[in-house]
C-alpha cells in the first residue's frame, strides 16, 4: 500500500514550494492515511512548463516506442493489481470488490492505448481539381491538463493519461485531493517503467480552482480533459474559453433505468444490482432513476428490496462485505439528505434510510412511489439508494427518462426488439440493453446534453488528443 505523498514536476517527486500537506483520510473508520503535498500554484505552473519542455521530444518519440512503454505500465500494474486495489480500498473507501475491479479496467486502458499508438492515421489524396495533393496528419495536440475525480481515481486517471501518452502529448494530473494516493502510484509506475522527465506530471493544489485556472491561462496548454460534475465542468470550459483551449467533459449524469412490460423481473433485478450498486452507487454511470411498468412495478420492487437487504455492508478492506463507505461524511449527508427530503416529498422507504454511526457509512436503501421531477428523481444520487417511479405507457416512460439536462448513459430491459427500439429514441451517449453494465476501453465514453463533450476509450479517445493539420502539395 505503499504510494508516494509528494508532488511529481519534471521526473521528481518533491513538496510543495511553501511546505504545505492536506491529510488523507480512509473514509471507513476516519483514520489519517497520509500527508500530501498541497501543490502552490506556482508548483502547478512549474509542472506546466516541464510538460512543455518535454513535449517536442516526447511527440517525436517513435509510436512504438511510446507502445512499449505503455504496455510495460500495463504489465507492471497487471502485476500489482492487488497493491493498487488495496490503495483504493483505502482512500476512497469502496469495497475490495468494486477497487479489484477498477484496477482491472483501469490497467486495460494502457493496454489498449499501447496498441492504438500506432495506429494513428491520416489521409492521403488528389484535390478534385487535380491542382494539388492533398496530405492530412493527425499530431499531438500539445500540453493537456487532466482532472480527474474521487470515485474511480484509477480508472479515471488511466482512460486519460494512456491516450494523452499514446498519442505524443504531455500531460498535468490534477486528482482528487481525497484521493491522491491512487494517482500517485499510477504515476509512479509510469516513472518505473521509464517515460521520460517531464511527460508526466502530477500536483494536487489545495483548493484546486485558483490553481487550474492558472494552468489553463498557462500558453503552452492546448487540452483540458475533465471528469467530475457538470457544475464544475461548466465554470471550467468558461476557463479554457480565454485561451481556446480544446476541452474534452466527462460530466454528471441521471441514468434512467428502464423496465418494459413482459420484461424478465429477475434479469432486471440481477441488471439492476449492478447498474446500481456498482462502486457503492458512486458513479456517474450509477442507475439513478427506476421506471418500471405498472404490471411489473410490484414484484420489482419487492425483488430489488430483497436483494439489497443481501448486501453486507463494512469496512472495504473486509472482502466479505459487498458495500464499503462513502468518500467522506460530507457525501454520505448529502446522500442522506436526498432520502429524507424523498420521504418527505410523498416517498415510500421500503428499505434502508437510517445513517449507521461511525465512518462514512450509508446503507442500500429502496424507495418506492417516488414523483417524477422530484428532487431525487432529478438528482445525481452518488450512493447506494434505488428510486422507483411507475408508468403506464412506454411513450411515458421515453418521454420521462429524457426528462433531464443529462444524457450519459441508460439502461433497458425488455423484449430485445422492444427494448433496442426504445434504446434508440432515449437521448444518451450510451445505452445497455439487457445488461447492467456497459463500461469498455474498446468502447467509445461519453454523453450528450450536459453529460459533456467527447468521448473516452476505443480508437475514439485518442482523437481527443491529436489534431488535424492539411498540407497542400502542388502537383
Amino acid at each position: 500500500m505503499t504510494s508516494p505523498h509528494d508532488l511529481f514536476i519534471d521526473g521528481q517527486w518533491r513538496p510543495a514550494a511553501d511546505g504545505r500537506r492536506f491529510p488523507v483520510h480512509d473514509p471507513a473508520d476516519g483514520s489519517e492515511l497520509a500527508q500530501f503535498a498541497a501543490a502552490t500554484e506556482a508548483d502547478c505552473l512549474a509542472a506546466v512548463d516541464a510538460a512543455a519542455d518535454a513535449l517536442a521530444g516526447w511527440s517525436a518519440t517513435p509510436p512504438r516506442q511510446r507502445s512499449e512503454l505503455l504496455r510495460a505500465t500495463f504489465d507492471v500494474l497487471t502485476e500489482e493489481r492487488e497493491q493498487l486495489a488495496a490503495l483504493i480500498t483505502a482512500e476512497n473507501g469502496k469495497a475490495y470488490a468494486d477497487a479489484i475491479g477498477e484496477a482491472a479496467y483501469a490497467t486495460e486502458f494502457f493496454r489498449w492505448f499501447a496498441e492504438e499508438a500506432v495506429r494513428i492515421g491520416g489521409d492521403f489524396r488528389l484535390s478534385p481539381s487535380g491542382d494539388k495533393t492533398i496530405v492530412v496528419r493527425r499530431d499531438p495536440i500539445g500540453v493537456a491538463i487532466l482532472v480527474t475525480p474521487w470515485n474511480f481515481p484509477a480508472a479515471m486517471a488511466t482512460r486519460k493519461i494512456a491516450p494523452a501518452l499514446a498519442a505524443g502529448c504531455s500531460v498535468v494530473l490534477k486528482p482528487a485531493s481525497q484521493t491522491p494516493l491512487t494517482a500517485a502510484y499510477v504515476v509512479d509506475v509510469l516513472r518505473r517503467v521509464g517515460v521520460p522527465a517531464g511527460v508526466v506530471n502530477l500536483v494536487t493544489p489545495v483548493p484546486a480552482g485558483p490553481a487550474v485556472s492558472a494552468m489553463l491561462h498557462h500558453p503552452a496548454v492546448r487540452k483540458l480533459s475533465f471528469t467530475g460534475s457538470t457544475e464544475v465542468g461548466r465554470v471550467l470550459l468558461h476557463e479554457a474559453a480565454d485561451q481556446v483551449v480544446s476541452s474534452s467533459m466527462e460530466l454528471g449524469g441521471n441514468a434512467p433505468f428502464v423496465v418494459l412490460p413482459g420484461a424478465d423481473v429477475d434479469a432486471a433485478v440481477e441488471g439492476a444490482m449492478v447498474a446500481k450498486m456498482r462502486n457503492g452507487g458512486s458513479a456517474c454511470t450509477a442507475a439513478n432513476r427506476f421506471y418500471v411498468h405498472d404490471s411489473l412495478v410490484e414484484e420489482f420492487s419487492t425483488r430489488i428490496t430483497a436483494a439489497m437487504k443481501a448486501v453486507t455492508m463494512g469496512p472495504g478492506a473486509d472482502r466479505s462485505n459487498d458495500l464499503g463507505a462513502l468518500v467522506s461524511p460530507e457525501e454520505r449527508d448529502k446522500v442522506a439528505g436526498l432520502v429524507d427530503r424523498a420521504v418527505a416529498e410523498g416517498a415510500n422507504l421500503a428499505l434502508g434510510g437510517e445513517t449507521p454511526e461511525g465512518g462514512a457509512f450509508y446503507p442500500p436503501t429502496v424507495l418506492t412511489d417516488v414523483k417524477h421531477g422530484s428532487e431525487i428523481n432529478q438528482t445525481e444520487i452518488f450512493g447506494p439508494v434505488t428510486a422507483i417511479v411507475g408508468f403506464s405507457d412506454v411513450d411515458e416512460a421515453v418521454a420521462m427518462a429524457n426528462d433531464t439536462i443529462y444524457g450519459l448513459i441508460s439502461y433497458v430491459y425488455g423484449d430485445p426488439a422492444q427494448a433496442l427500439a426504445v434504446a434508440q429514441r432515449i437521448d444518451s451517449g450510451m445505452v445497455a440493453v439487457n445488461r447492467g453494465v456497459l463500461s469498455d476501453p474498446a468502447a467509445p465514453f461519453g454523453g450528450t446534453k450536459q453529460s459533456g463533450l467527447g468521448r473516452e476509450g476505443s480508437s475514439e479517445g485518442i482523437l481527443e488528443f491529436l489534431e488535424e493539420k492539411y498540407i497542400g502539395i502542388e502537383v
